[in-house]
């Protein structure tokens, strides 16, 4: 089929792969303008972008998508279906009903299930055994389209939001090669989707890092994992920050305040939490390496009864 394909982050970029591997037509590649990063405010292309230059496909950036301008350039595409991922940008009903097949949207999740921006986070976060991808047609509202298909992706206990939005990745790729098969049959077949069930996966914020040690372990612990890597979780110590990149729920209890360190030896530091305690294993000091406990010990000598707050203190 010929498709014109909508997404930006590393997210999108197998699935683009996948279409054209499986022999589509990509009439032209849509992705977000290219934005300074880092400290020297390099501009670097998109993920998408970069891929798409490999191909030698078009590349438009258009700062909206619903301008009368750019909705005519869709227009000259001529596509017979769009692919939607991870784009960043809502589309209209006028764009949406520019291809004749729909568009069609990959999402992170086992729809109605974690509709919204961050849907991979909030599943580790959430303590979801399971997640997935499902496949939509999109409308006007957000992640409310008809489901196409759908397919089921475990969560490890030690998931990460990095390690699961790679396995996401790599099931939607898949994913939309079947759908795209069966919408060229005539085979696909549309299920509404209900309110039941559903939740928000509201966008990740930096601030969303900053531990609350009056919480479970166990939540703190899934926290750790689902904001890794990005925004990833910290604390306040010594008047600075100190990131926590990997721990785990002790299997000993102690007496303490919340936040207190209430155990340690040369390789271990246990947290009083709400409930329980929290034993880190990975830390990384503001302005150095991350580094794994017993070399953290080493050079940062924490005693028992330091007290680790908030940053918003």
């Amino acid at each position: 089929m010929r498709i014109v394909f909508m997404g930006t982050p590393d997210f999108s970029v197998p699935v683009l792969e996948a279409l054209i591997e499986a022999g589509h037509e990509i009439a032209g590649v849509v992705t977000q303008p290219d934005k300074p990063k880092g400290r020297g405010k390099a501009v670097l292309m998109t993920p998408v972008k970069e891929k798409a230059l490999e191909y030698g496909l078009s590349v438009y950036q258009p700062l909206k998508v619903r301008t009368p301008e750019f909705v005519e350039v869709l227009k000259g595409l001529k596509p017979e279906v769009m692919v939607v991922v991870a784009f960043g940008q809502i589309l209209t009903e006028e764009v949406l009903k520019i291809p004749p097949r729909g568009c069609v949207n990959v999402h992170a999740s086992l729809l109605p299930r974690y509709r919204g921006a961050a849907p991979i986070q909030w599943a580790i976060i959430d303590g979801q055994k399971e997640t997935g991808v499902t496949t939509m047609m999109m409308d006007a509202g957000i992640d409310t389209g008809d489901m196409l298909e759908k397919v089921t992706v475990s969560v490890a206990e030690d998931e990460t939001g990095d390690s699961l939005h790679d396995k996401l990745s790599r099931a939607g790729a898949r994913l939309i090669v079947s759908t795209l098969a069966k919408l060229e049959e005539g085979t696909a077949v549309q299920t509404p989707q209900t309110d039941e069930g559903t939740c928000y996966a509201r966008m990740l914020k930096k601030d969303m890092g900053d531990i609350d040690w009056t919480m479970e372990a166990q939540a703190i612990e899934r926290l750790v994992r689902g904001l890794n890597s990005w925004p990833g979780t910290y604390t306040g110590w010594n008047g600075k920050i100190l990131k926590i990149w990997k721990a785990e729920v002790a299997d000993r209890e102690y007496e303490g305040a919340c936040g207190e360190v209430v155990y340690r030896d040369k390789d271990t530091i246990l947290v009083k939490t709400g409930k329980g305690c929290l034993s880190l294993l990975e830390l990384q000091p503001q302005g150095k390496k991350r580094m794994a406990a017993d070399a953290f010990l080493r050079g940062y000598p924490v005693k028992e009864h330091t007290v680790f707050g908030s940053v918003k203190q």
